[in-house]
């Protein structure tokens, strides 16, 4: 657990990851979606400064599109952290239909990064993998939060647990409800299909409904991530001014919950 994520529980509000980019959209979607190392700079110090406690970092390569180049990830986790000290910082390892699991494991090996976001259904694609891809993060000390999209990941998870492929204390999860369609419409119920247990569990929601869920979230222990990669507008569907204006928000109502 980071200095901030203690701090922001003893505040008694859940801890914050902010995703303000995802694999999928770009400028088209919101003038203020970031996509430029300066521009995540920007946007990690503003929402720093808004609540959030970690950043949940994509990089693009020169066409714009999802990437997973070791190289400019390093780039861009040095900026960061230059920039924003007090950020924690998450890679994704996500695919997003580019990526097959030896590139996402060469990323992982390359960065060694201190958290990474790693899909559990993505390296069931290449089962034989997955011994390697969890060895090789408990080894080089990376925290993995597992990608759950539904109760057949999350058996999953706890099946490859019982095997000793995902290590002891591998335990983090992202619980996702819904995913990238369009008219996107979650709802806080929809965290109800998912077994939650006692070991760490964060959640991010598509859609209009995004803070609504992240409450729900939050009023039964969850963390919560925010941001752009998942919701541009608010519950009236009017787009947010930026990532940050969804922290402030965000970290507004779960404040007002607790007092």
């Amino acid at each position: 657990m980071s200095d901030l994520q203690s701090e922001s529980q003893a505040a008694g509000r859940p801890y914050v990851l902010v995703a303000p980019t995802g694999a999928r959209r770009g400028p088209s979607d919101h003038s203020d979606l970031p996509v430029s190392t300066d521009q995540i700079i920007q946007t990690a110090r503003a929402c720093s400064m808004a609540g959030a406690n970690g950043l949940h970092l994509h990089i693009r390569d020169a066409e714009g599109q999802h990437s997973l180049d070791a190289g400019q990830y390093l780039e861009t986790m040095a900026a960061l952290r230059q920039s924003v000290p007090g950020l924690d910082l998450q890679i994704t390892t996500e695919a997003a239909e580019i990526f097959d699991v030896p590139a996402q494991f060469t990323c992982l090996e390359q960065v060694r990064p201190e958290w990474a976001s790693i899909s559990i259904r993505e390296i069931a694609r290449s089962p034989e993998l997955a011994d390697r891809v969890y060895g090789l993060c408990a080894g080089q000390g990376t925290r993995v939060q597992h990608i759950l999209y539904d109760a057949d990941d999350a058996a999953l998870l706890a099946q490859w647990q019982k095997a000793g492929i995902v290590r002891e204390d591998q335990v983090e999860r992202i619980l996702v409800l819904g995913r990238y369609t369009a008219g996107q419409k979650s709802t806080p119920q929809d965290l109800d299909r998912f077994p939650k247990g006692l070991s760490p569990w964060m959640v991010c929601a598509f859609g209009a409904q995004e803070h609504a869920c992240l409450a729900y979230a939050a009023g039964q222990g969850g963390d919560v991530r925010v941001g752009f990669e998942n919701s541009l507008t608010d519950e009236s569907g009017v787009l947010w001014k930026d990532n940050a204006a969804s922290v402030s928000a965000l970290v507004a109502k779960l404040e007002r919950a607790v007092k």
